[in-house]
């Protein structure tokens, strides 16, 4: 997906209305649960939490809140047992569909993910069935309108900081980093005063396919509008070219 889209998304997600801003926040309540058990609740310790507390901050967080949810999870360390379950599989017309979850009850999630995909017409598929297709990469995406400095002067400032691509959009850049310098980059951007509108690690699809089939197109959002409305469910990725 092209920084445009990608940030054309973020728009459109930030502009929802409030109980899509509670399932962002749902999301990343549990990531922060997650991350303060394994790390610690201090973020000056915890890069992934940094990172989390950036993602939330980026989703308009407030901070009491994101202080409440640290505190909260620092004082239930021993109840905390969501875990992270990936499922793979196509929608109509071969669309690969990644699903990442964090869940109590693995059981339930299953059932809820394979209905979804049911119910779109599509099919769940074993590890690693569609996940070749798509890359990992650290994503960081800055709205121009919010960015003091030039094309040339923030791509200087991410690259040294250990970014692997930087391209530039009609609204917007975007920065891409592996997995492991992700951290590191968004901190330094972080550092330099840069806002950015989003900053996470994700899957980008190496290829695009475009569906024009009405029919399964409608089917597919079934699929990903019922995956949308699951707790348990914190990311999905298609190869559908927008």
């Amino acid at each position: 997906m092209s920084g445009h889209s990608k940030f054309a998304n973020i728009k459109h997600k930030k502009e929802k209305n409030d109980a899509a801003k509670g399932k962002i926040f749902t999301i990343i309540g549990r990531e922060i649960a997650v991350a303060v058990k394994e790390g610690g609740s201090d973020p000056a310790n915890n890069s992934r939490l940094r990172d989390i507390i950036a993602k939330a901050k980026a989703n308009n967080m407030p901070n009491d809140t994101i202080d409440r949810g640290i505190k909260k999870a620092a004082g239930e360390l021993g109840s905390v047992n969501y875990e992270y379950v990936t499922y793979e599989g196509y929608g109509p017309g071969g669309i690969a569909i990644i699903v990442e979850a964090l869940t109590d009850n693995k059981n339930r999630t299953a059932s809820n993910v394979r209905n979804a995909f049911t119910k779109g017409s599509g099919s769940i598929g074993t590890q690693g069935c569609v996940s070749y297709m798509f890359d990992q990469k650290g994503q960081i995406i800055i709205d121009k309108e919010e960015c003091d400095l030039d094309a040339d002067d923030l791509m200087m400032t991410a690259l040294d900081a250990g970014a692997e691509d930087f391209s530039e959009e009609d609204d917007s850049f975007e920065i891409l980093t592996t997995p492991e310098d992700f951290s590191e980059v968004r901190q330094a951007l972080e550092n330099a005063g840069i806002t950015m509108a989003s900053a996470e690690v994700t899957m980008i699809p190496q290829n695009y396919i475009a569906l024009t089939d009405e029919n399964a197109l409608r089917q597919l959002n079934r699929t990903l509008d019922m995956l949308d409305e699951d707790d348990d469910v914190q990311a999905v990725y298609t190869n559908l070219e927008e």
